[in-house]
């Protein structure tokens, strides 16, 4: 017999969190699934981790810059001792999830789930029933469909490596394989970049130049290929990219990722889906159940960021108890790009606002003898500011070199909440901080 729930969170990620808290307090009976440790990619295998090990990368810049500045001395990164310092966090995770939904009095299931009907969901041999379920399972890797695929590894298995391996390739040229990049070439790693075309093609382009000399001072091969296979002979694997052959000690996956939910037997809970994406209204509900809702990477929705995820979740939850009919707010979401120097972005890019037709001035320039840049002895700092002429609307916000991964947050608040350039102008801020030079960016 079906073991009955109001609410049932397939995936214990970001999302699951928000809406099952959220759920309890309002004294639903709910349950929550996962096959793998609770806390979800961010917490586990995404932002979080990763950022713990950035920690040791942002030390060494910072030394390698200012040696000879006043500091003198020996740095280098130690890879076993990065690894336990982000294991310091991360190990504890799961057990304190589960003991706070102990506390809540949310059931917890361990293993693989998959629908058994419209309101039934099975984990192995136990089967729950739900008034209300969310799929919460986050993204995976996309299929590369390339010869020798099953020799690379994901970017989960890449920060949890014991030691790191002399020569890295990375397939694909987004946020990760620029992260990570950099992270393995400042670690002593020899490391190559296959991306056909433009790297981060989700950063503004003038920025990524600005960027860029970060990538040729760390030695990171870019090579403008598609990769065709991946071969192994002994220990030593080579990706093959037309007339170009680059030998690794490992290859990593980093060519974008797609909702995870291709093992949840979505026909047998009448959840739809349309070219790999699950159907949903603006709601964030099953088109075809509405008993189901998705949320975060699964929904595929927003950007694939984890306030989106906690964003939705909540959207979610205010529609099953209430069913107010609210949509989830995407705007002013930024993003950041985990370099060193970091890179952020939030709004349009210039291409997208001029397709669109708006009336705009670009506010642009890279400014290393800035204080902010000039104090760290960094030589990377710029920005491109879009404003709405007439309205002053800040449109876009694309920056690059210290603190723009903090910086981005101030432009972020006034494009969600109706700020306009003249507001952040007329703000006075710490001097000197990052923030501080907002106003002038905007001229």
């Amino acid at each position: 017999m079906a073991e009955a729930f109001d609410f049932v969170a397939i995936g214990s990620g970001t999302a699951a969190q928000v809406a099952v808290h959220q759920m309890a307090n309002a004294g639903k009976r709910c349950a929550v699934i996962d096959y793998r440790p609770y806390g979800g990619t961010c917490a586990l295998r995404g932002c979080d981790p990763k950022k713990m090990m950035v920690s040791g990368e942002e030390a060494l810049a910072a030394y390698r810059r200012m040696k000879g500045k006043g500091i003198k001395g020996s740095v280098s990164i130690d890879w076993a001792d990065l690894q336990a310092f982000k294991r310091s966090f991360t190990d504890p995770v799961p057990e304190k999830q589960e003991a706070r939904y102990e506390r809540k009095g949310v059931a917890t299931f361990h293993g693989a789930a998959r629908f058994a009907g419209p309101d039934r969901i099975v984990i192995g041999d136990r089967e729950l029933s739900f008034s209300h379920a969310l799929i919460a399972t986050g993204a995976e890797p996309r299929p590369l469909g390339i010869e020798g695929e099953e020799l690379l590894i994901h970017s989960d298995a890449f920060l949890e490596l014991e030691t790191l391996p002399d020569r890295i390739v990375f397939v694909g040229g987004g946020y990760i394989a620029a992260e990570f990049a950099h992270l393995a070439a400042r670690a002593g790693a020899k490391v190559t970049i296959f991306q056909r075309g433009r790297i981060l093609k989700a950063f503004d382009p003038d920025t990524v130049d600005w960027l860029m000399p970060s990538f040729d001072d760390l030695g990171i091969e870019i090579v403008d290929a598609e990769v065709d296979r991946v071969t192994k002979k002994g220990s030593v694997l080579t990706v093959h990219a037309g007339d170009r052959r680059i030998e690794g000690s490992l290859v990593v996956h980093a060519a974008g990722r797609i909702p995870a939910i291709g093992s949840l037997d979505l026909e047998a809970g009448d959840v739809a889906c349309d070219a790999g994406r699950l159907a949903l209204t603006a709601q964030l509900r099953s088109q075809s159940n509405p008993k189901v809702f998705a949320a975060g990477d699964a929904a595929a929705n927003g950007p694939p960021l984890t306030p989106v995820s906690s964003n939705d979740a909540k959207v979610v939850v205010e529609n099953i108890l209430d069913d107010t009919g609210r949509t989830p707010n995407y705007r002013g979401v930024p993003s950041a790009l985990f370099t060193e120097p970091p890179a952020a972005r939030v709004g349009m890019l210039e291409s997208e606002a001029r397709e669109a037709g708006l009336d705009f001035t670009v506010h642009a320039g890279s400014h290393p003898g800035w204080f902010s840049a000039r104090r760290l002895n960094e030589e990377i700092y710029g920005h491109k500011l879009l404003v709405e002429n007439g309205t002053g609307r800040i449109l876009g916000a694309h920056l690059v070199g210290p603190d723009a991964d903090e910086l981005v947050n101030i432009f972020g608040l006034a494009m969600r909440h109706g700020l306009n350039a003249d507001d952040i102008k007329s703000t006075m801020f710490a001097y000197p901080t990052a923030a501080s030079d907002a106003g002038y960016m905007l001229g």
